[in-house]
C-alpha cells in the first residue's frame, strides 16, 4: 500500500489529496493510464514524469514503483477506502474497471483480460523494440538484424490483431480495456512511416480500428494529459 504522504508527492506534490494522482508521460505505455482516466471521468491529478531526465529513476519515484516505469497511480480510495499505489499499465486499466464498473463486461473479463495480457507480453514489447530499432536510437545502426527480427514479429503480431478485428468494431466487440492497451503502440508503429517494415498499409482492419480509437474525445485528451510543453 502506498498513500499520499510517500516521498513521491515531496517530487510531485499533490493539490487535492482526495483525487487519484497520475504519474506519467505521453509514451505508449503512459497514454494508457491516461485514456482511461478520461474514459471513465474519475477525478485525478496529473503529473509529467520525464523519463528523458531520468526521473522515473529518483529515489521519489522509486518510493512508488520499484521498477523505475511509468505510468504509476496513488488511489488515495483503493479498496476498503484505503489509499492504494499502482505500477504496470496492465494491472492500472484493470484495477481502474474493477473500480468503477466500466470498460470490462463482467461476462466477458478472462477473455478481455487475454487481450489485454496479449498486449502487456507481446504487442508492447516488440512494438518497443521496432520503434527503437526502426525510428529511435537504433535506426543508424549498420547491423539491421535486430530491426528486421523484430519487425517480423511485429508483422505477425498485427496479423493476430487483424484477424481478431474482421467483423468486429473493437477487440472484444465493445469497446474495453482491452483496445486501451493497444492503442498507444499501433499508433506508434504506424507513426514509424516505413510500411516495408511493418505491412502497415495490408493490416485494413487493424487500420480500421486505430482510426475510430484516435477519434474518441477521451482517447484524443487522454493521449495530452501528461505531454510535455
Amino acid at each position: 500500500m502506498a498513500d499520499l504522504s510517500a516521498s513521491i508527492t515531496r517530487r510531485w506534490p499533490a493539490a487535492h489529496l482526495d483525487r487519484l494522482q497520475l504519474y506519467s508521460l505521453n509514451t505508449p505505455n503512459g497514454i494508457k493510464a491516461g485514456i482511461m482516466l478520461e474514459e471513465t471521468g474519475l477525478p485525478y491529478e496529473a503529473h509529467l514524469v520525464d523519463i528523458g531526465a531520468d526521473e522515473s529513476h529518483t529515489p521519489e519515484f522509486l518510493s512508488l514503483n520499484p521498477n523505475g516505469k511509468i505510468p504509476a497511480i496513488i488511489d488515495p480510495d483503493g479498496p476498503d477506502g484505503r489509499s492504494i499505489g499502482l505500477f504496470e499499465s496492465g494491472a492500472i486499466l484493470l484495477y481502474l474497471a474493477e473500480k468503477t464498473g466500466m470498460l470490462l463486461d463482467p461476462a466477458r473479463r478472462w477473455e478481455t483480460t487475454q487481450w489485454v495480457m496479449w498486449q502487456m507480453g507481446g504487442l508492447g514489447p516488440m512494438a518497443g523494440q521496432l520503434n527503437f530499432f526502426g525510428a529511435m536510437g537504433g535506426k543508424d545502426w549498420e547491423d539491421k538484424r535486430p530491426r528486421d527480427r523484430f519487425a517480423a514479429e511485429v508483422r505477425r503480431l498485427f496479423g493476430v490483431l487483424d484477424a481478431r478485428l474482421d467483423g468486429r468494431a473493437w477487440i472484444v466487440d465493445d469497446y474495453s480495456v482491452a483496445d486501451i492497451a493497444c492503442i498507444g503502440w499501433v499508433r506508434a508503429i504506424r507513426n514509424i512511416n516505413a510500411p516495408e517494415l511493418t505491412g502497415w498499409d495490408g493490416f485494413t482492419n487493424v487500420r480500421r480500428w486505430l482510426d475510430a480509437a484516435l477519434e474518441r474525445p477521451a482517447v484524443q485528451s487522454g493521449i495530452k494529459v501528461t505531454a510535455k510543453g
